[in-house]
C-alpha cells in the first residue's frame, strides 16, 4: 500500500521545513510526497529545493486556493490512500503512516482511517491549545455536529475517484463538505486509529476573525443540507459547541 502525502504551500516559508522534515522521518517506506505550490514569492521553492530528493512531486503555479491545490494533488498522487498535511503542521511522531498502514491491514474493506489531532501554539509547538481527541467512528455522530479532523483523516484513492474532490464553492467548508459527502452520505467504510497523527498550528482560514467565523457557519449549513445530514441548522450550532471539551483536555 503506497501513501500518498499532499502538501500545498503558498509563501510558506516560516514553518515548512518543520512540515517536510515530519513526512521524511516516517518510519513507512512506501510513501510518497506531493507539493502543489501557488507560486510562492518567499523562500517556499528554495526550501523545496534543498529537500527535492524526498519531493516525488513539485508542481508551482497560481491557483484558485488551498482546495484547487489539494484536488490538484489528489490528480497527481499514485497513491492507494491518500493524506493531507498542511505547511504549518507537523506529524506528530515517526510511526504516523506506519499505524495508518496497519489499521487499513485489519480491514480490506475500509476506505478512511482517521485519528487525533492536536492544536499547538503557532510559535512554540510544546503549547497544546486543544486536544481533539475524535473517539470511535458512528455516523449518527454526524448528526450532532462530530465530524474527524481533517488533517488527521486517510482516505483511498478510489473514494475520490467515485465520489468527487473538494468543492471549490466553498471558501472554508470544502474539507466538511467532503467528509458528509464521503462519510455521512455514501457511508464509506471508516474506523479510528486512537492515537495523535497530527499537530496543527492555531491560526487556520475560518477562525482568524468573527465574520470568517460566521461565514464559516453559513458554510456548514449549505454542505449539511446539501449531504443530506437531519436538521442542519441545529447541527451548524452543535459543531462549535461540541468542540469546547477539547480546550480543557490538554493532557493524555
Amino acid at each position: 500500500m503506497r501513501i500518498s502525502v499532499i502538501t500545498a504551500t503558498y509563501n510558506s516559508q516560516a514553518f515548512l521545513k518543520t512540515a517536510l522534515d515530519s513526512f521524511i522521518a516516517q518510519s513507512y517506506i512506501n510513501k510518497e510526497l506531493v507539493i502543489v505550490d501557488g507560486k510562492s514569492t518567499d523562500d517556499t521553492l528554495e526550501i523545496l529545493a534543498s529537500k527535492h530528493q524526498h519531493i516525488n512531486t513539485i508542481v508551482s503555479e497560481p491557483d484558485k486556493g488551498i482546495y484547487d491545490a489539494l484536488n490538484k494533488g489528489i490528480q497527481l498522487a499514485t497513491g492507494d490512500v491518500i493524506g493531507i498535511l498542511h505547511s504549518d503542521d507537523f506529524f506528530a511522531d515517526e510511526n504516523v503512516l506506519a499505524g495508518v498502514k496497519q489499521k487499513f491491514d485489519e480491514d480490506v474493506k475500509l476506505d478512511a482511517v482517521y485519528g487525533d489531532l492536536q492544536y499547538i501554539n503557532r510559535e512554540n509547538p510544546d503549547k497544546i491549545i486543544r486536544n481533539w481527541i475524535s473517539g470511535e467512528y458512528n455516523i449518527n455522530n454526524f448528526k450532532r455536529g462530530w465530524m474527524p479532523p481533517h488533517p488527521a483523516l486517510f482516505i483511498k484513492k478510489r473514494c475520490f475517484k467515485k465520489f468527487g474532490l473538494y468543492d471549490l464553492g466553498y471558501k472554508s467548508a470544502a474539507d466538511y463538505d467532503l467528509i458528509l459527502r464521503f462519510l455521512f452520505k455514501h457511508q464509506i467504510e471508516t474506523a479510528y486509529l486512537p492515537k495523535v497523527l497530527t499537530k496543527m498550528r492555531v491560526g487556520g482560514l475560518s477562525n482568524r476573525s468573527f465574520k470568517n467565523r460566521l461565514n464559516a457557519n453559513r458554510e456548514d449549513r449549505m454542505a449539511l443540507e446539501k449531504n443530506g445530514v437531519p436538521n442542519p441548522l441545529l447541527v451548524s450550532v452543535l459543531k462549535p459547541l461540541s468542540k469546547i471539551g477539547q480546550f480543557w483536555n490538554k493532557n493524555f
